[in-house]
């Protein structure tokens, strides 16, 4: 790789990461190509952004936005996205298939270092799609159960 391509290459991370509200740094040693286009193919659709990048690069592109300092050792695979519930979920479901091979590190979430257990917790919590229909239903249960209660009504008024 180029020193100009390098330079390009840490411009576009430095924005990326920019713009991002959650990042997690995985292990992947060991994992299929196979496997990672599958990550990188389940991500997409959610607008998940998944790279492998050298260390020294992604240090520098990380230092450019003010998240602390990491400690990047071997081999790593960046997968960054806006929405914290939706990146943790993703990542914590693919550990899971693929446990053997694929480890999360750790995370940044709003520039601040989180561990595992962190991210684990994350990915436990309804998506706002699924938050959305909670409280639809919730708004919804009293017209429900008065027209339910004027159908009882009515059936019990036919009988009698």
């Amino acid at each position: 790789m180029t020193r100009s391509a390098k330079k390009e290459l840490v411009e576009f991370l430095t924005s990326e990461f920019a713009s991002s509200s959650a990042l997690i740094v995985c292990d992947y040693k060991g994992l299929q190509v196979k496997n990672l286009e599958a990550l990188r193919r389940s991500s997409k659709t959610t607008g998940i952004k998944v790279h492998v990048l050298k260390n020294k690069l992604a240090n520098i592109a990380l230092k450019a936005n003010g998240y602390p300092e990491a400690e990047l050792k071997e081999s790593n695979i960046f997968i960054w996205s806006n929405d914290q519930i939706s990146l943790s979920k993703v990542v914590c479901k693919f550990q899971e298939a693929n446990a053997e091979k694929f480890k999360v590190k750790f995370g940044f979430f709003d520039k601040a270092v989180v561990d595992v257990a962190h991210i684990t917790a994350i990915s436990k919590l309804p998506s706002k799609e699924e938050l959305i229909g909670m409280l639809l239903s919730v708004w919804t249960a009293p017209a429900r159960y008065f027209v339910t209660g004027l159908d009882n009504l009515r059936k019990k008024k036919e009988e009698a």
